[in-house]
């Protein structure tokens, strides 16, 4: 009987608190959404699993020496992960619709609008008492309506780390319900017709120019903005490796094995953070509400861009594009060609808005460095 109560007494269900049983639930939950609902998958996925596993009482794999707190310090804690994770993007991405409509610049900038609105309203909640949030923390938070996840970690990491978890989640799961979260907003600031406006046949994209561009982006941000460097320098290798034809090796490594391997180490570590002592305290409803925020924001200031470049335009852009500015890559320019379809079934919009989702890559990492600026030291 004596040892029945010592194993017991030693099982995990023994030990669990109440916090521990709810974040587990809350990785079960990130499971579903990644398994089922095919919501971000590559990202739900681990960081769920990292979740569920940093709560199960007696696993100190998340904490002192455990392999997933480990990961963390190496990965996350000196940002290497976020920016290995950048230089993988810049490989996969194709810069060509921004080239060929540079107008489309304009509507990826509008929308890190979002972010900088987030970060007056933390602090404005803050002053009046109903949150408390620092500048530093106000500033992470409001990286999330750039709906760049590597980004929030990144930002996350530096300037609040003790609020990595509950960011990181927020931004995760904000990219992942972009297909449920833009569509009322577009449709909500746009007529059917303006819906409906057909845009011009893209010119073709010269390789000189792609090999260019990610270089000429690189010194002029970089030389004007230092602190943008690391996260822009490493888009912009990834993307330079790409075009430039001659080391296809390595741009296929990044853009496959790479990314893949340090996406399933960011996942877990970011995933211990979801512990119930650091995840389950009044400031996380807070991140997780300014981050809706910050997004529908982000969302609309692109829509809303796009209605006033109309008016002093020859060349109509089709305003659903102007929602493809946050940097959710692909997954806005999809649903900004779906929406584009509904208005009218012969209007293909998906290169159209390559344009602004690349471009909206570019303007969370400026905003980013001028985060850093400003609120680092």
């Amino acid at each position: 009987m004596e040892l029945i109560e010592r194993i017991w007494e030693g099982s995990g269900l023994y030990q669990m608190s109440w916090g521990q049983a709810a974040m587990i639930g809350v990785g079960l939950l990130l499971l579903y959404l990644g398994i089922v609902r095919k919501f971000e998958p590559l990202l739900l996925v681990t960081i769920g699993f990292g979740g569920v596993l940093s709560n199960i009482p007696g696993v100190e794999i998340a904490s002192g020496d455990g392999l997933l707190h480990l990961v963390y310090m190496v990965g996350i804690a000196t940002g290497a992960f976020p920016l290995i994770i950048f230089m993988g993007v810049g490989a996969m991405t194709d810069f060509g619709p921004l080239l060929a409509n540079p107008r489309t610049l304009f509507l990826g900038a509008a929308a890190q609008f979002g972010i900088f609105a987030t970060l007056l309203g933390a602090l404005g909640l803050s002053s009046l008492g109903w949150m408390d949030f620092s500048l530093r923390e106000a500033a992470a938070i409001g990286i999330i309506g750039g709906a760049d996840g590597p980004t929030a970690i990144y930002i996350a990491g530096m300037l609040a780390p003790q609020l990595l978890g509950a960011i990181a989640v927020a931004a995760y799961s904000y990219m992942a319900l972009v297909p449920l979260i833009q569509p009322p907003i577009v449709r909500a600031l746009t007529t059917r017709e303006e819906r409906a406006i057909r845009m011009v046949q893209l010119r073709e994209v010269t390789k000189a120019e792609r090999i260019l561009f990610p270089l000429v982006l690189l010194l002029l941000v970089a030389l004007l903005l230092p602190s943008a460097a690391p996260l822009l320098g490493m888009f912009c290798f990834g993307n330079l490796m790409r075009e430039c034809g001659v080391v296809d090796r390595l741009s296929e490594t990044t853009q496959n094995a790479l990314i893949n391997i340090v996406t399933i180490f960011l996942g877990l570590a970011v995933g211990s953070k979801l512990s119930a002592g650091e995840f389950l305290v009044p400031s996380t409803l807070g991140i997780l509400l300014l981050g809706i925020v910050a997004f529908a924001i982000g969302t609309a200031s692109g829509v809303l861009m796009a209605k006033l470049m109309n008016r002093y335009s020859k060349s109509p852009i089709n305003p659903v594009i102007g929602a493809a500015g946050v940097s959710a890559v692909p997954m806005a320019a999809r649903v900004a060609n779906r929406i584009g379809l509904e208005a009218n079934p012969h209007n293909v919009l998906l290169m159209h808005a390559m344009g602004p989702n690349v471009a909206g890559v570019i303007g969370s990492a400026v905003a980013a460095g001028v985060m850093i600026m400003f609120t680092a030291g």
